[in-house]
């Protein structure tokens, strides 16, 4: 059905025909309420008995009522009207990006950057409510006549998951014709995992973006054939003309992005579409005229392997930087360029890399394809890396005399807490002597005779120089450690919850005077003393002077800095993270991916064993969901960070973030979250059995750790255990009576959340956690993060006797660092747990001040 001009839909008057698609025809209208002009995008008549056509048309309106964001076009209305139903929408006076590129000759390169920008800060809010677009190509992003990039046409987004309220709106808009049918998805823009019809998510969107990318660069499609099978054979299996070729000018931050983005494996792409859009945005915003026609060089042939040939664009901030000084009069110098040099060609996650003291050679110690860690050597001139045949060993220092230190048995406590054995190597090789156990890090004095060492010593961790001398104490744990150069100071990353990488950057004297308290750092990463000694330099990459100055070197959220040589030249590694779920549900021998989004993390299994809690760490602010185990959408029910279910199912036990001072009762079905103000930090919760009280790991400002009764009505919590006494699992017993928790000793054991004293637990070794009661009471389920495979036992807590409970391990086993944690029901009928892979890839970096 097609309406006249004068027409009126409910409040809404036609004026003129805008186009049509293969989900409508739309509509220049009058909106008579509130007289402004919208668009109408409306269902015809003779669709609107397909059941599937209308189900995917009200779909693209629940999808466009759950977001906004200014790339993204605003949804006003949803109706119908004497049968016809119908949206009201922005209207957008401009051209198509089809119509940009329909010339055939490449865009200038800052609107490139720019369309780029807006489409990825579109997609990554769209993909941030999971919710990916699956049909974007060029026809359906258009730029207004003032600018800006709007996002068109989700009519054939898929809901990963449910959206919330307090999501924002997807557009549906004008696009070229397309034929509704079982193939979703226009073909030259699919990306493999679509065209050869699996499973997509948001990464599906990245590479079609980094397709879109490639035409503007270019002027010419990505994959084009003569046929639409063709050219869904050479998405899966072919690669475009590089860059380097195809639009030589263009720079080298821009040919990184977009291979990255076309990467046939969804794993070697961006872990988030917001990193993409803030690597587009550091680019466009900094790129001066200069490195725009190409100017920014690695310094070996791009034409390598596709996977990790991104390096963070943000590299274009030093040379847009020194542009800016040299127009102002303030540099009589060009700066030289900032120069590459990949070091690793093999698929996996690297610990830790040094200069030698020769400064040219660089040791490095990595997991590859699975592998146990091993120590590495390598040269920039060479592409092959050595062995030193250290198998389990991960590399700490090297010192200016040329002997190692390694951590042995390196092993994780929770999360990314580790430690090892720390021993002593010659770099010309010999066997490990070992020195000292509980190690978390290590670095050599100037001079290679002393070592300064971060430790576990009892529930806290202390930093030593020389070994014996204790310069800090804190309840948390210490991520990395350097000396500085002159041996005056001590700089560290100290990180206040157990197992959480998020950490402030400290530094000390001789003497233990605190010098430098720093920032939060998100995720630690690696610290490195400049040449002189006069900075600090840390990840971002960042700098701060011992006065407490800081400063942006190379402000990337992909590069892990690594270590600083002499000369200057800076190792780092360009990681992508992801932690996924599996699950085994009662009487389902076969396990089923649970993964949410990207970083999901399980909390607890409800009582039935039929719902898996998880937290979603990816999602800013962190999200709580709910997911059967049978393979169900998953349900964002929350913000916080999940803790348990609580005994009848109706509730999730959860806590606030940052602050961790509110107690959240959130509803796991219908009705609203309750708030419970808290007079302490909580860190974990569980339920007491009558679902009126909770037993909280928590701390009072100015003491240590210790387990507290709170009501979750309100009111003071009440203290149950001793000062330095922590709870990171489902430590409470069914009865209520009994909790284990780890002692100041670093030991678990079980204490009483009533009167009495505790009691050890016979056979459970400090490593090793527990995760949940077994039905009778009598045992407990216990494992050891990071081991490949994972092993779960039962452990009498009586006798000390063990029985296998479960084995499990990723089908592929390369990059993952660790195999946990893992929740299992009382009675063992269910389970799921996880895993977290790295990989990354090592880089040698010439130029950066």
């Amino acid at each position: 059905m097609s309406f006249a001009a004068g027409s009126r839909l409910g409040v809404y008057e036609i004026v003129g025909p805008l186009g049509a698609g293969g989900m409508g025809e739309v509509y220049r209208a009058r909106d008579t309420r509130l007289s402004r002009e919208v668009a109408i995008k409306v269902l015809p008549s003779a669709a609107a008995s397909d059941p599937d056509r209308r189900l995917r048309f009200e779909q693209e309106a629940r999808s466009a009522s759950a977001l906004n964001h200014p790339n993204i076009l605003t949804i006003y209305d949803v109706g119908s009207s004497d049968g016809t139903v119908f949206i009201a929408m922005e209207l957008v006076e401009g051209k198509t990006l089809r119509e940009l590129v329909a010339s055939g000759e490449p865009l200038p390169m800052r609107r490139l950057l720019d369309v780029a920008t807006q489409t990825a800060e579109g997609l990554a809010k769209a993909h941030g409510a999971g919710i990916v677009h699956r049909d974007l190509k060029p026809e359906n992003l258009m730029v207004s006549k003032d600018g800006f990039v709007k996002i068109l046409d989700f009519g054939l987004a898929k809901l990963i998951e449910p959206v919330t309220q307090d999501a924002s709106v997807l557009p549906t808009a004008v696009a070229a014709p397309t034929t509704p049918g079982t193939v979703m998805g226009t073909a030259g823009y699919m990306s493999p995992e679509q065209a050869s019809g699996q499973s997509v998510d948001y990464r599906s969107d990245q590479f079609t973006l980094g397709a879109i990318l490639y035409e503007m660069a270019t002027g010419k499609r990505a994959f084009q054939r003569k046929t639409g099978a063709e050219t869904l054979v050479a998405i899966i299996r072919e690669e475009p003309e590089p860059l380097t070729q195809a639009a030589p000018k263009s720079p080298a931050p821009v040919r990184w992005i977009v291979e990255r983005l076309l990467s046939k494996d969804p794993e070697e792409r961006y872990a988030s579409t917001k990193d993409l859009a803030r690597d587009l945005r550091s680019v466009r915003d900094h790129l001066s005229e200069t490195s725009a026609s190409g100017g920014l060089e690695p310094t070996e042939p791009v034409k390598v392997k596709r996977r990790g040939w991104l390096l963070p664009a943000a590299a274009a901030l030093l040379v847009g930087a020194a542009a800016g000084l040299a127009s102002r009069g303030l540099l009589t110098k060009a700066a030289p360029p900032v120069q590459f040099q990949r070091l690793s060609f093999q698929r996996g996650w690297i610990s830790t890399a040094r200069f030698a003291p020769d400064g040219q050679t660089i040791v490095y110690s990595a997991s590859w394809d699975g592998r146990p860690l091993e120590v590495y050597t390598t040269r920039p001139e060479s592409a092959e890396s050595r062995s030193l045949g250290l198998s389990g060993a991960s590399l700490l220092a090297v010192s200016s005399a040329g002997e190692l230190a390694v951590a042995l048995d390196r092993h994780y406590v929770v999360g990314y807490e580790a430690t090892g054995t720390l021993a002593r190597v010659p770099l010309a090789g010999g066997a490990p002597r070992p020195i000292l156990e509980g190690v978390q890090d290590a670095d050599w004095s100037p001079d290679g005779k002393e070592l300064a060492v971060a430790r576990v010593a009892g529930n806290r961790s202390r930093v030593e120089y020389p070994i014996g001398k204790v310069l800090y104490e804190a309840p948390g744990w210490v991520l990395t450690l350097r000396v500085s150069p002159d041996s005056r100071y001590v700089a560290f990353i100290d990180c206040p919850q157990r197992g959480n990488n998020d950490g402030n950057v400290r530094i000390v004297d001789a003497n233990g005077k605190r010098v430098f308290d720093g920032p939060l750092v998100p995720g630690g990463g690696g610290l490195a003393w400049s040449p002189d000694g006069r900075e600090l330099w840390f990840d971002g990459i960042s700098a701060v002077s011992l006065s407490g100055r800081i400063r942006d070197v190379w402000p990337s959220p992909l590069a892990n800095l690594q270590d600083v040589g002499r000369d200057g030249r800076v190792l780092f590694d360009e990681t992508s993270g992801r932690r996924e779920m599996v699950g085994f549900a009662a009487g389902d021998p076969n396990p089923r991916n649970l993964t949410g989004l990207n970083w999901s993390f399980p909390a607890d299994i409800s009582p039935d064993g039929v719902n898996v809690l998880f937290n979603e760490h990816q999602r800013n602010p962190r999200s709580i969901y709910i997911r059967k185990l049978d393979g169900s959408p998953a349900v964002r029910i929350g913000e916080g960070e999940g803790f348990e279910i609580s005994p009848d199912g109706a509730w999730a036990l959860a806590c606030s973030l940052p602050d961790r001072r509110t107690m959240l009762l959130i509803p796991t079905g219908a009705g609203e979250t309750k708030s419970v103000p808290l007079a302490i930090t909580c860190q974990w919760a569980n339920w007491m059995p009558d679902g009126r009280s909770a037993v909280i790991s928590g701390a009072e400002p100015g003491h240590a750790n210790r387990l507290f009764l709170q009501d979750v009505a309100g009111g003071p919590p009440r203290p149950i255990t001793p000062e330095g006494t922590t709870m990171i699992s489902h430590g409470l017993s069914h009865d209520g009576k009994s909790v284990i928790a780890r002692g100041a000793d670093g030991l678990h054991a079980i204490y009483p959340t009533g009167s009495g004293e505790p009691r050890s637990i016979p056979g459970l070794h400090s490593e090793e956690l527990p995760l949940e009661w077994t039905a009778d009471g009598q045992s407990v389920y216990v494992t050891r993060l990071s081991a490949l495979p994972g092993v779960i036992e039962i452990l009498d807590i009586r006798t000390g006797k063990r029985t296998p409970y479960r084995r499990f391990e990723p089908p592929d086993a390369a990059g993952v660092d660790q195999a946990g944690p893992a929740v299992v029901t009382p009675d063992g009928r269910a389970c799921v747990y996880s895993y977290r892979r790295i990989l990354g890839d090592l880089y040698l970096a010439t130029g950066l001040r």
